[in-house]
């Protein structure tokens, strides 16, 4: 009946958009909720999970010990949201491990507290019509195929390319639905730099039912002189491009996709040269079983331009590892899921082709190879 209160443990009406899932990994289908009346039902969802961190060849980050195995928080994160009415909300808050590969691994309590806040994620969503939203507030970006945290992806760490990538700004986005074809566009802050001078555009088209290619295009146009831990100087005043591909039929997932970034110089805010790059990847699942699963990453980048060449009076523009370098990296991460319980292994390469001096893997920063081991459990909820 409209307007009554129902307990906690009642399960959703529809699956929940948020946060999205892009396997091997599944949502709790049966999250707690309750019909808020005339603001639809409210749910909510969290995850709590533990990640385990061994590496050859790491990077000394924040804590130098973090180059040792270690133990630490993936997620301790709970989401509040409301769904079935015009307009909604959704909030994500807690603790957050973002690792990735080719970089120094930061315990979750300094990447909370140094990238985007015990509230990484919020914001409210208005539907116009069944085709058209919009929705403002600190939004999960447009770009790449990977997500920002580890449950939303195949793999526990994410990837080289999403390095690149902006992975939450604060902005408004218009959203059209229309069948097979999506489309969404957002003013926004990049790479969260506080600066309102990015726009991002996505268009995806299921051609099949298993069959869907996406086109990505985002980039500032305005120069921002920020920077900081999640706001790279050179990245927030560049484009990028993609074209993502998703082959998706039983216990087959397939997702190719081409980046390319470009960077203008501007000498006033601290760019001298002009750099670009270059990458593509695939990532690919299969599920063995209903519990078991394997989920793999292959992808190659390489940077070009930056290179002061002679000039004494310029400072180059890093992208990777040193002007022109090129990097490739393998992944494999094995997954059991039961229920909400879940526990995943990783092992990783990560190559440097061409390296700059002083840019490299290891405490002397001198080495062209990195392994890593992950471990990955806990429960969503």
């Amino acid at each position: 009946m409209a307007g009554s209160v129902m307990g906690l443990g009642q399960s959703a009406a529809e699956p929940l958009s948020a946060p999205s899932f892009g396997g091997p990994l599944r949502p709790n289908f049966d999250p707690m909720s309750t019909d808020a009346g005339m603001f639809g039902r409210l749910h909510i969802t969290g995850q709590l999970t533990g990640i385990g961190n061994a590496q050859m060849n790491g990077i000394p980050g924040v804590d130098p010990r973090t180059t040792d195995p270690l133990v630490d928080i993936g997620n301790a994160q709970i989401q509040v949201q409301t769904t079935g009415a015009p307009l909604t909300f959704f909030v994500q808050g807690g603790v957050y491990s973002l690792p990735s590969l080719g970089s120094a691994y930061t315990r979750a309590t300094d990447v909370t507290d140094q990238l985007y806040g015990p509230v990484p994620v919020a914001y409210g969503k208005l539907e116009l019509s069944p085709n058209f939203s919009v929705q403002a507030g600190l939004l999960p970006t447009l770009i790449g195929a990977e997500s920002t945290f580890t449950f939303q992806n195949m793999n526990i760490a994410r990837g080289l390319l999403w390095n690149q990538e902006p992975a939450i700004s604060r902005g408004v986005q218009v959203n059209y639905g229309n069948g097979p074809l999506n489309a969404s566009v957002s003013v926004n802050d990049g790479f969260y730099s506080g600066d309102y001078n990015w726009v991002s555009g996505l268009l995806s088209y299921a051609a099949t039912p298993s069959s869907t290619i996406t086109l990505v295009a985002a980039g500032n146009f305005a120069e921002s002189g920020k920077t900081g831990a999640a706001t790279p100087l050179a990245q927030n005043n560049s484009s990028i491009f993609n074209v993502i591909y998703t082959y998706a039929d039983g216990p087959l997932t397939l997702q190719p996709y081409l980046q390319y970034t470009t960077v203008r110089s501007d000498r006033d805010i601290g760019i001298d040269r002009s750099a670009e790059t270059f990458g593509g990847a695939l990532l690919a699942r299969y599920a063995i079983n209903e519990n078991f699963s394997i989920a793999g990453r292959a992808e190659y980048i390489a940077s070009s331009g930056g290179d002061c060449g002679v000039a004494t009076d310029c400072a180059p523009t890093n992208l990777l590892y040193g002007p022109k370098s090129r990097a490739w990296s393998l992944t494999v991460t094995p997954t059991y899921q039961r229920g909400i319980f879940f526990a995943r292994t990783e092992l990783s390469y990560t190559r440097i082709d061409r390296v700059a001096e002083g840019y490299g893997f290891g405490s002397n920063f001198d080495k062209r190879d990195q392994v890593r081991g992950m471990f990955e459990t806990g429960v969503l909820f």
